[in-house]
């Protein structure tokens, strides 16, 4: 199997996720909050240690520190910029009124969203096939939680729970599509992808940091807090785990 039919398998697959909001139809609320948060704490984990442990150590050492500082800080700044620029907060929390704006908002954020993970994680793959397999589960941490929550927002909006999969569906589609753009920029122009690398794990940084983070930190409870440091902890271990197997 040839590097681009794994960047387009990897791509639809993510693709398809979109549709696991529809698992919320099978779960009672209260089950679905007990599962949510400590979900986001693994996700958390491991785009923290897919940063950490292979996206940066593959793509740094072919470069100057300080331009791959820059890289990194770039992607860093660019998924605030766009946070901003959309007003939409990449929320997985309890439904506060942050979690309230409009639906197609929330869908042209994730679409800009999925298609910069696309470049980033076909990125991490043309450098290191492997660090790209593992980048690719980090993301996949990230897009169930995420996945979930949008689908909700949307349903609350007044979206049909069949709109509301569709929807989170064509707008995830937006993920093959950067992953495309990533090969063919590579290809045809000789694109810096290492850069690309590290600017995906300033992303992945980002997400976790800015996103995941406060929404585990937001449940006090001792034994709560517990649990979502232990999902954060093991999604760190899981990563460093599979650095040191490869």
């Amino acid at each position: 199997m040839n590097e681009l039919a794994w960047i387009l398998a990897g791509g639809f697959a993510m693709s398809a996720i979109a549709l696991v909001g529809g698992l919320t139809t099978l779960l009672r609320p209260a089950t679905l909050e007990r599962l949510l948060l400590p979900m986001v704490a693994l996700a958390a984990g491991t785009l923290l240690g897919g940063a950490a442990f292979h996206m940066i150590p593959n793509a740094a050492p072919g470069m100057p520190g300080t331009r791959a500082a820059l890289w990194a800080l770039g992607g860093f700044v660019a998924f605030l910029l766009l946070e901003q620029l959309l007003g939409w907060h990449h929320a997985h929390g309890d439904g506060g009124d942050e979690r309230r704006p409009m639906g197609w908002l929330i869908l042209v954020g994730d679409g800009v969203h999925n298609f910069i993970g696309g470049i980033g994680v076909a990125s991490v793959f043309l450098v290191d096939p492997r660090a790209g397999m593992l980048a690719w589960l980090a993301a996949v941490a990230h897009e169930i939680p995420q996945e979930l929550g949008d689908f909700g927002v949307l349903v609350h909006a007044g979206w049909s729970k069949r709109a509301a999969l569709v929807a989170n569906l064509v707008s995830a589609l937006s993920f093959p599509l950067g992953a495309m753009v990533a090969w063919s920029a590579a290809r045809q122009f000789e694109l810096d992808v290492a850069g690309l690398a590290l600017f995906a794990a300033g992303n992945f940084i980002y997400i976790a940091a800015s996103d995941l983070v406060p929404e585990i930190k937001r449940d006090l409870a001792p034994t709560r807090a517990a649990l979502h440091l232990g999902c954060l902890l093991l999604g760190l271990v899981l990563m460093l785990a599979m650095a040191k197997i490869h």
